[in-house]
């Protein structure tokens, strides 16, 4: 059985910094892309960030850039997302997804497998 397991959110001030780790169990990743989609109140489950397997390739969505960094070990199965920076717009629900189907990786539906997601909230 594949799961993905968020952890490290929590509250923190505007101007803060805070790291999600997503630790996987149940098969490799090791040649997966690896991403990163957060979900506000009210709002569609957005993408934020991925990294292809290898760690070669990066993609950022406009809204992070410059502010938040995904990383990956392979030999741990493990992603990280390091936020800097933070603002009130960026609290939200965050999920570490796992696996892209030959699709948009923007897309939700692109993604075979989901974590249960962390909350992070940032106050002004």
């Amino acid at each position: 059985q594949v799961q993905l397991v968020e952890s490290g959110g929590g509250l923190v001030q505007a101007g803060g910094s805070l790291t999600l780790s997503c630790a996987a169990s149940g098969r490799t990743f090791r040649h997966s892309t690896m991403g990163w989609f957060r979900q506000a109140p009210g709002k569609e489950r957005e993408f934020v960030t991925s990294m292809s397997g290898s760690g070669d390739t990066t993609v950022y969505a406009d809204s992070v850039k410059g502010r938040f960094t995904i990383s990956r070990d392979n030999a741990e199965n493990t992603v990280s997302l390091q936020m800097k920076t933070l603002k009130p717009a960026d609290s939200a629900v965050y999920y570490c997804a796992g696996h892209i189907t030959n699709e948009n990786i923007r897309l939700e539906r692109a993604w075979t497998y989901w974590g249960q997601g962390t909350q992070v909230t940032v106050s002004s």
